[in-house]
């Protein structure tokens, strides 16, 4: 017996936050990471999942857009300041005739295709328009990560709709069972009214609070698709990831 499943084509755009001055490790994209920078890495790989119509990095620096200009057309110097990569996207998606987009941060420099595949199916096969916002999730390995507060960890419902995340150990394991964690991947992606409405909206308490751009979502009402993936995450948050990704990298 075949099942035949509709789906509806979208135009779909990569777009990669990269701000210069990180408050944890400044200037952290534009360090090396085994013969490359971090962002070109992080857009070189973007690019060659061939799964987008457009790859667009949108950075606040010259230094970062001098860098990929030499091999790169879509490269964008967002014209305000902003407190998020969202944000900052937003700036120029609102302008652009697209369906969704997807934000990678420009510190994940090793997203593969099949999660990012997994991304756009989960709004290829929603014929409803019921969700208008999804993300990744990893299930933590290394228990010195959940006590990390540079690891965001989310908890999700029954249906994987993320309840929370946070900078803290969530959730509090009390009964003293054996439980897995998951921890948030820096991917987003937004149907295009989903961005807008957010880069129109107010910094939310929480947000503010934990620093976390996702809490101003979940603070509005809005619901987050997590996705569970098992790439091998290593955001570059610290000197410490940077030193694992060039383990990675060299690994591969």
């Amino acid at each position: 017996m075949y099942f035949w499943v509709k789906t509806i084509a979208l135009k779909i755009i990569a777009m990669i936050p990269a701000r210069y001055d990180s408050k944890r490790l400044p200037g952290k994209l534009m360090m090396d990471l085994n013969g490359k920078s971090v962002i070109k890495t992080t857009l070189e790989n973007i690019v060659n999942t061939n799964l987008f119509d457009a790859v667009y990095v949108v950075t606040d620096s010259q230094i970062i857009y001098d860098h990929l200009k030499q091999f790169h057309q879509n490269v964008l110097i967002s014209n305000n300041e902003h407190i998020s990569g969202s944000d900052r996207i937003a700036e120029f998606a609102q302008e652009m005739e697209v369906d969704i987009i997807i934000n990678v941060q420009g510190d994940e420099p090793f997203i593969d295709t099949k999660s990012l595949r997994k991304l756009i199916d989960i709004f290829s096969n929603d014929v409803n328009k019921e969700i208008d916002l999804a993300s990744l999730m990893e299930e933590i390995k290394d228990e010195s990560e959940i006590i990390d507060p540079n690891t965001v960890k989310v908890i999700v419902d029954s249906n994987n709709f993320a309840i929370y995340f946070s900078r803290h150990s969530i959730p509090y394991n009390k009964s003293n069972k054996e439980i897995k964690y998951h921890k948030h991947i820096g991917v987003y992606a937004f149907r295009k009214n989903a961005l807008i409405e957010f880069y129109n909206s107010s910094p939310s308490r929480l947000e503010t609070i934990e620093n976390l751009e996702q809490l101003r979502h979940l603070e509005k009402g809005k619901n987050i698709k997590m996705v569970l993936t098992n790439f091998g995450s290593i955001g570059i948050d610290t000197m410490q990831d940077l030193n694992k990704a060039r383990l990675h990298n060299d690994k591969n």
